[in-house]
């Protein structure tokens, strides 16, 4: 998110956080499910912006989940995932030993944004 697209509302230090995921094929639709349970959390936290996660159209894709979303500063961020609720609900969508799930997230800022010409 830049400047010029930053809805007026948001304050400049806005940032990226971005998840990604290898999960099975026959576990996506499950993973999908729990990730919703725990984006509506998320959502009704002070400085959450917006939040999509993006599904691979290949099996072949090694990261076959995308989060990414945006929340108003690092602190509103930090906060949130301090969550109990959200600490349980994130552990235990990694510890279930019928599904492998690996992740690897952190915060991001933008270095270099294109737009389409013409």
């Amino acid at each position: 998110m830049t400047e010029e697209n930053r809805p007026a509302d948001v304050p400049g230090e806005a940032v990226t956080f971005i998840n990604v995921f290898e999960v099975p094929a026959e576990h996506l639709d499950a993973f999908v499910a729990r990730w919703e349970e725990r984006a509506a959390l998320m959502s009704a936290k002070p400085g959450f912006i917006d939040s999509r996660l993006h599904r691979a159209r290949s099996s072949e894709t090694r990261f076959q989940v995308v989060n990414v979303a945006h929340w108003e500063s690092e602190e509103a961020w930090r906060a949130a995932t301090a969550d109990p609720e959200f600490g349980a609900r994130a552990r235990a969508a990694q510890d279930d030993p019928d599904v492998e799930v690996t992740s690897s997230r952190g915060l991001y800022d933008v270095a270099a944004e294109f737009t389409a010409v013409g």
